[in-house]
C-alpha cells in the first residue's frame, strides 16, 4: 500500500511538473519586484513580504532555504499568482537639437500588457525522521516593457520594449545532520527567455546590428547552486542562511549584439538571513535580510556610458543597464488564530538598483521598486489540505535623471532633458495544498 502511494505521488508530480512547466513559458512576464527578482515565490510567504529564511511554511521552501525541507512534512503545493505592474516613463521636453545628440520626445508614455499570470509548484517527502527530497518550479523575471511608441526612433517596430522570462527547476536533498540543525542542498536547473523591440537606433554602436533587436524571443540556460542551513535554537528561536551561487547560462545568440559578453545574461548570486521569533506559539515574526548581486553580470551592471562610446554594445565591456546590488529588509508575522484560520502580514523595503544617471536604458527595464505591503491567510480543511491567499502591493516610485545623450548644455543652445521612470504593482496569488 504504502509503495502504491508513493509511486500515485510521483505519477502526480511529474504531471504537475509539466504542466507548470508549459505554463511558466507562457506565463509572459514573471513578478519583478526586487529589481527583476520577486518578494517571494512561495503563496504563503508572498503573504509575509517574502520573510521566512528561519520560519519553513511548505514545500515551496527550496525557493528560499532549502535546509527547510526537513521540516514541511509530506506534501504538494500549488500556487497561481495574477501579478499587474503598471510602468511608464515621462521625458520633460521635446527634442529641441538633432544628431549627433539623441533627444527623446517629451511626454509620458504607458506600457502595455499589465496582467500575468505566473504559477508555482513544490513537491516534498520525508525519506526519514532526519531526511527529506523535493522538488521547486517557480518563475523570475521582470524586464518587461511593451510601449505602444517608436521611443528610440526605430523605424522597424512601432513598439519600443524587452520581455523576460525565466523558469527554475529546484531539486533539494535536506538533512538534520544535527539536533535541530539542518542542510540542505539544491542544484538549480534554469531556463530564460528573451526579445527586444524598438531599439535598433543603437546599431551603429553595436558589434553585431542583426543581434540587436526584433529578432524575437531566444532562449537560454543554465546552471547554479543554492545552500541554506536551519538552526532551532530553542522552541521561540531560530536561524536561517541561505545562498545561491550565480547561475551561469549560455548566451542570448539572438541578442549578442545587445548585451555585453556576447548576449551572456547570468543570474545573480545572492543571499538570505534572518531569524524567526516565536513569542507565543500561534505567533512567528521572522526577519529577513536580503542581497542581491547585480554587480557581478555585467550585461546588467555595466553603465551606459562611457562603455556605449568606448566599446558599444555586445562586446566584452559592452553597455549595460548600470544596475546596482540591492538590499532587502523584510518583516512577516503569522498569526495561527484558530486551527482553520492563518493569517499573515509583511512589509519589505530595498534601495531599488538604477542610478539616476542610468534612466535612459532602463526606460526598457524601470525596475525602481522599493516597498511592499503584503496580506495573506490560509484555511485548513478537516482532511489537512489548504487553501492560501495572498496580497501584495509595491507602493509607487520612481528615478528621475538626466538624458546623457541629449544636449543638457544651456551654453550650446541645449537645456537638460530629464526622464522618470515610474512604476507600481499588484500581485493577487491563490494556493492549494495536499498533505500525504
Amino acid at each position: 500500500m504504502k509503495q502504491k502511494k508513493i509511486i500515485g505521488m510521483r505519477n502526480l508530480l511529474l504531471c504537475s511538473a509539466a504542466v507548470m512547466a508549459a505554463g511558466l513559458l507562457t506565463a509572459g512576464d514573471a513578478n519583478a519586484t526586487n529589481g527583476y527578482f520577486s518578494h517571494a515565490y512561495s503563496i504563503k510567504n508572498k503573504g509575509m513580504a517574502g520573510a521566512g529564511v528561519a520560519a519553513p511554511l511548505d514545500a515551496m521552501v527550496p525557493s528560499l532555504n532549502p535546509a527547510g525541507l526537513t521540516e514541511v512534512g509530506n506534501r504538494l503545493d500549488l500556487g497561481l499568482t495574477v501579478f499587474s505592474p503598471n510602468r511608464e516613463y515621462s521625458v520633460s521636453r521635446n527634442p529641441i537639437v538633432g544628431p549627433p545628440y539623441f533627444e527623446l520626445m517629451g511626454g509620458t508614455v504607458e506600457s502595455d500588457s499589465n496582467y500575468f499570470f505566473i504559477p508555482s509548484l513544490g513537491w516534498s517527502y520525508q525519506l526519514s525522521d532526519r531526511s527529506a527530497v523535493g522538488v521547486a518550479v517557480y518563475g523570475n523575471g521582470g524586464m518587461n516593457t511593451d510601449y505602444p511608441a517608436m521611443t528610440f526612433y526605430d523605424p522597424s517596430s512601432s513598439t519600443t520594449g524587452v520581455d523576460l522570462m525565466q523558469l527554475f527547476i529546484a531539486p533539494t536533498l535536506a538533512t538534520e545532520f544535527a539536533y535541530n540543525h539542518s542542510f540542505g542542498f539544491t542544484p538549480i536547473i534554469a531556463a530564460q527567455f528573451f526579445e527586444a523591440k524598438g531599439v535598433n537606433s543603437f546599431a551603429p554602436f553595436s558589434s553585431a546590428p542583426s543581434k540587436l533587436s526584433n529578432n524575437g524571443h531566444d532562449a537560454s540556460y543554465g546552471l547554479g547552486a543554492r545552500v541554506g542551513y536551519l538552526g532551532k535554537l530553542s522552541d521561540q528561536f531560530s536561524l536561517g542562511l541561505s545562498y545561491q551561487s550565480k547561475i551561469y547560462m549560455d548566451e542570448f545568440d539572438d541578442y549578442a549584439g545587445l548585451f555585453a559578453e556576447q548576449g551572456d545574461f547570468d543570474i545573480p548570486a545572492n543571499w538570505t538571513a534572518g531569524i524567526a521569533v516565536k513569542p507565543i506559539p500561534e505567533v512567528t515574526i521572522a526577519l529577513d535580510v536580503q542581497r542581491i548581486y547585480y554587480s557581478d553580470v555585467d550585461s546588467i551592471a555595466n553603465p551606459l556610458l562611457m562603455n556605449l562610446m568606448t566599446d558599444g554594445l555586445g562586446t566584452d565591456n559592452g553597455a549595460g543597464f548600470g544596475w546596482e546590488d540591492m538590499t532587502v529588509f523584510k518583516v512577516g508575522l503569522q498569526w495561527a488564530r484558530s486551527e482553520q484560520w492563518t493569517y499573515r502580514f509583511g512589509y519589505s523595503y530595498g534601495d531599488q538598483p538604477i542610478p539616476a544617471n542610468e534612466v535612459l536604458f532602463n526606460i526598457l527595464a524601470p525596475g525602481v521598486i522599493e516597498q511592499h505591503a503584503t496580506f495573506g491567510l490560509t484555511y485548513t480543511f478537516a482532511n489537512q489540505s489548504e487553501l492560501d491567499f495572498s496580497l501584495m502591493y509595491a507602493f509607487s516610485n520612481d528615478v528621475t535623471g538626466i538624458n546623457p545623450l541629449a544636449n543638457n548644455d544651456p551654453a550650446t543652445g541645449g537645456s537638460p532633458q530629464y526622464i522618470t521612470l515610474t512604476m507600481d504593482q499588484w500581485e493577487v496569488g491563490v494556493g492549494y495544498s495536499w498533505k500525504f
